[in-house]
């Protein structure tokens, strides 16, 4: 949709994906675009306040295009985030991803790995690793049927890197609980 799109672009987010349900919920994900400033604060990834912010946005362009819809949802890409555009490529080069493929190639479909320009725009590598054997696939952006993010998970979350107080536990927590 037109709108829809001209309304996050305008707004400096990259529209991610549009999505309809049966049941009227209009689904739309967007995301941060890496070196733009955002009235919402300077964070790596969508917050709440950018979904709010692109929500109410919406919510009126839709009234005065009358889109028929029953619920409006705007979220974040997520941690699997998919790659759907040549520029999504380049921007995660040097990330896992997770790349199923029109055909099968030497038997299969589905491959995960770092991701590599080639320089071309057009045509990229998967670096992966086949029974401990590093290997590298060439494949071109129409040869993919669906391309995502690998999820990287990092439960030590931002003290884990380096402050020294993320190794210590509460005392009221040693043995399970606070003191009674």
């Amino acid at each position: 949709m037109q709108a829809i799109e001209g309304t996050v672009t305008g707004m400096d987010y990259e529209l991610v994906d549009v999505e309809r349900s049966a049941a009227g919920l209009l689904r739309v994900s967007i995301d941060r675009i890496p070196g733009r400033a955002y009235l919402t604060g300077e964070h790596e990834f969508v917050t709440v306040e950018d979904c709010e912010a692109v929500t109410r946005q919406l919510q009126h362009v839709l009234e005065v295009e009358n889109v028929d819809y029953a619920r409006l949802e705007v979220s974040s890409p997520g941690l699997d985030r998919p790659l759907k555009t040549p520029e999504n490529y380049a921007r995660f080069v040097g990330q896992q991803v997770l790349i199923t493929l029109k055909l099968p190639f030497q038997g299969r479909k589905k491959y995960q790995g770092l991701l590599q320009s080639t320089g071309s725009g057009t045509a990229w590598q998967l670096v992966f690793s086949d029974d401990k054997v590093e290997q590298v696939l060439d494949f071109a952006f129409d040869e993919v049927r669906e391309a995502r993010l690998v999820p990287v998970l990092d439960f030590k979350g931002r003290r884990g890197k380096g402050d020294p107080a993320a190794s210590k536990v509460p005392a009221d927590t040693v043995d399970g609980g606070p003191e009674e």
